[in-house]
């Protein structure tokens, strides 16, 4: 009953809020007739491997037949008394929206764009509120929420309908989600729990519990002196007992999460700790970096270097501008994202958001797999981009004038450009 209760509420406010609702209209449009264009382009394709896993799982399998397989990229194989098994070496989290699908046959060469698609809609509508609640309000709100749905690559991403990609959207999802609940009722099993689901799609996201925890626990100190918000004063008492609900209530459900993965990993393994990118097939060029180490310092350079200055080609035929297909420069993807740096770090939100940026940021560039092969952009970076998203909406508050504007127009721009790249290299 609560839950019909609550959506009764959300309708209610949503038919009184014209400018959400224009945004959800806007939103669905453009990602699905672009998904639309995309999937024509593509040309045939199959059931893809989380697909063909759902259908599995609904048999009591974790693995992928033979058969099954359209790429043996990180394939791991297992062999057994019965013969040999295929694992992908994907975390739990980007299979379960395909089990929905899996009494429907007829839907499954579709799967691949019909959840990507649904993902990233239901993304780009939480760029709004995330705007709305971070953001200076007016007309920023909509360029803030267009930089969140159209100015990064969660646009590109989306349309693209590869399971490669599913586990960034739903982290962007989950992230959108928990810094949302963060500016309004900031419960911590509610953020423990999005923080942790957002690790099943992306490890790397549990880190930023650390700086999210943290966030938390400052909310129990007390002082008798008078301070602006979110600051801390300079003498201060700690809650024991409250810091102490706050800690069960933000960890257990995190650690759930923990647990659900390791689970995952010995259903498959034999082991909790071994998720099978260490071990699974990949091109000889990506092996011979992986030999160096899953996460590395040595990788640390060709990252930074794929990320700040990693430019375009030319070819003689449309579209004529070619993407590095290792990694691409934020500078020429989504430079909108610097005027994250224009915060005052005065503040403990800014604080907290920079730490986010700062613990997801460490092991994408210590990752051997540079930018993400194949795709445009950085894609791994969006593990830290919607702190930033957060962070430049803070900033509009203090400056929001026609370079800022200009930045956003540039971001979406390229990434547009990015979908015509997609639909017609």
């Amino acid at each position: 009953m609560r839950v019909f209760d609550w959506a009764r509420a959300r309708a209610v406010q949503l038919r009184n809020d014209p400018g959400a609702l224009a945004w959800m209209v806007l939103v669905a449009f453009a990602y699905g007739a672009a998904t639309f264009v995309r999937s024509q382009a593509a040309g045939e394709f199959g059931t893809d491997h989380m697909m063909s896993l759902a259908g599995n799982l609904f048999a009591g399998r974790s693995d992928l037949a033979m058969s099954q397989l359209t790429t043996i990229n990180d394939i791991v194989t297992v062999s057994a008394a019965t013969g040999d098994r295929y694992y992908q070496a994907f975390s739990l989290l980007p299979t379960i929206p395909y089990l929905p699908l899996v009494p429907f046959p007829a839907l499954w060469p579709l799967s691949r764009f019909l959840v990507s698609g649904t993902l990233g809609i239901v993304a780009g509508w939480l760029a709004l509120p995330l705007a709305r609640r971070y953001g200076p309000g007016g007309a920023a709100q909509y360029w803030l929420a267009a930089l969140g749905a159209f100015g990064t690559l969660l646009f590109t991403l989306t349309i693209d309908g590869d399971f490669y990609y599913l586990a960034h959207l739903e982290a962007v999802l989950l992230t959108f989600l928990a810094l949302i609940e963060w500016k309004d009722r900031r419960r911590p099993w509610v953020l423990g729990l999005l923080i942790g689901l957002a690790g099943l799609a992306r490890p790397t996201l549990w880190l930023v519990a650390i700086p999210f925890g943290l966030g938390l626990l400052a909310d129990v100190v007390h002082s008798d002196e008078t301070v602006e918000a979110d600051e801390l004063p300079a003498s201060y008492r700690f809650d024991v007992r409250a810091g102490l609900r706050i800690a069960v209530g933000f960890g257990i459900p995190l650690l759930a999460t923990v647990a659900a993965t390791g689970w995952w990993d010995w259903v498959r393994f034999g082991s909790v700790t071994e998720t099978g990118y260490g071990i699974a097939w990949i091109t000889p060029p990506l092996e011979a970096l992986r030999a160096q180490g899953l996460f590395s310092i040595s990788h640390v350079p060709t990252n930074l270097a794929l990320f700040i200055g990693g430019g375009y080609g030319v070819r003689n035929t449309f579209p004529w501008l070619v993407p590095s297909n290792q990694g691409q420069s934020i500078l020429l993807t989504m430079p909108a994202l610097l005027i994250a740096f224009a915060v005052p770090m005065r503040e403990r939100l800014n604080k907290m958001l920079w730490g986010a940026v700062i613990v997801a940021a460490i092991p994408v560039f210590l990752y051997y797999g540079g930018g993400g092969a194949n795709t445009y952009g950085y894609r791994y970076a969006m593990d830290f981009v919607p702190f930033l998203v957060a962070l430049v909406a803070v900033a509009l508050k203090d400056r929001f004038g026609n370079l800022e504007k200009a930045l956003v127009v540039l971001s979406v721009g390229f990434v547009c450009y990015g979908y015509v790249w997609q639909c017609f290299k």
